[in-house]
């Protein structure tokens, strides 16, 4: 238990290891403690050894160099569909040879707490990672659909879950990509076949621009440097939103997902993310770091490369982009299941109010007293 840098020194001269092997890392403060891990192993005669696990290309084998990576994701996906071919990943060794070892392992904690809906399943680890990946794919053939479940937002089979794995390391994009060719050429290639590999795309695209910015992706007027925005530090308004109090049931069923899990969908990402840039005028960067502190899947460069596309000022063609948070409740909860489960006070709430609660008077009906009045007024609605 400790800080890598300092930790993992320390266990490699008492088991006088030799080499200590990591993915490498990008952004700005992955990269300090990777740097100093290894300062600290130089102190003690070790070498640090990198290897690219977490992407599904090398930079190596790009018909471009970073610098010149395309700034759109279309541009990025047909140069490198194109000319790039995805390597296989290292084979597992047969055996690993150790000293042994009579260290104290310490106490790892237990995981206490009922598990909700969709995540139940959910274990840390290789070995979990690899039932997932077999699970998603081949025991229970939701791959063959995934394109039409991936903007579900409860339960576990709407979409692979894979991005928890991905972002600590514990599961390749390589050989999720060759398990899904493998599927391809046993069962059946379809465009949800395809979508899966189309979103292990996505990661990577934003990693290599995390690469070629740098610390652009954080900055507030993004890899644009778009300095025209009005968006406000309002403590106040971004607290109710981080806390799931808006009034605003969709938005709310949503925080309260990722407050309580860690986890939230695709579709409810970019929604809340939306509300917050476009509705609420709320500085993106707030955001964004609420979510690096919340997310059980965070990446550094997935993370801010999707606020930056939804605030305006990162990879797209489309500055303005707004979600219409009324229509797309309406669209993707239409029976107000999801609203429901995470809002128990508006059980018994119309569904019109669950979609926009201006449209009703929210004296008519039991909401225990608990539920907000909308914090913000959205006329368009």
């Amino acid at each position: 238990v400790g800080e890598p840098e300092l930790v993992i020194p320390k266990l490699a001269r008492e088991i006088k290891s030799s080499y200590v092997y990591c993915n490498r890392e990008r952004t700005r403060d992955e990269v300090f403690v990777q740097d100093e891990l290894e300062k600290n192993l130089w102190v003690i005669g070790q070498e640090m050894r990198y290897y690219r696990g977490k992407m599904l290309y090398y930079t190596a084998d790009l018909p471009f160099p970073v610098t010149h990576c395309p700034d759109t994701f279309t541009s990025f996906r047909k140069e490198v569909e194109k000319y790039v071919n995805v390597r296989k990943p290292i084979p597992t060794p047969d055996q690993i040879r150790a000293v042994s070892l009579s260290l104290d392992s310490g106490v790892i904690p237990e995981v206490e707490v009922d598990m909700p809906i969709g995540l139940e399943h959910l274990r840390g680890g290789e070995s979990e990672a690899l039932k997932q990946l077999k699970y998603f794919i081949w025991d229970s053939n939701k791959v063959a659909t995934y394109k039409e479940t991936r903007n579900g937002l409860l339960g576990r089979d709407y979409s692979s879950k894979f991005s928890i794995h991905l972002s600590k390391g514990t599961l390749s994009p390589k050989l999720i990509y060759h398990e899904l060719n493998k599927y391809e050429a046993e069962v059946d290639k379809n465009k949800s076949t395809y979508w899966l590999f189309f979103e292990l795309l996505w990661r990577d695209f934003f990693r290599f621009l995390g690469k070629k910015y740098g610390n652009k992706i954080f900055c507030r007027d993004g890899i644009k440097g778009r300095s025209e925005l009005k968006l406000y530090n309002n403590k106040t308004l971004f607290e109710k939103w981080a806390d799931g109090k808006t009034g605003i049931p969709f938005i709310d069923a949503n925080m309260r997902e990722l407050n309580a899990t860690g986890f939230m969908s695709n579709r409810g990402r970019q929604n809340v993310a939306s509300f917050l840039v476009k509705d609420m005028k709320i500085n993106w960067r707030w955001g964004a770091e609420y979510f690096e502190s919340m997310l059980i899947d965070y990446d550094p460069c997935s993370n801010y490369g999707n606020w930056n596309y939804i605030a305006g000022v990162g990879a797209d063609k489309k500055e303005d982009r707004y979600f219409n948070i009324h229509l797309q409740a309406k669209k993707y909860d239409p029976k107000g299941e999801y609203i429901r489960y995470w809002l128990p006070e508006l059980a018994d709430a119309p569904l019109c109010f669950l979609f926009n609660p201006f449209s009703v008077d929210k004296s008519e009906f039991d909401t225990k007293g608990i539920y907000p009045n909308p914090c913000i007024e959205i006329k368009h609605w």
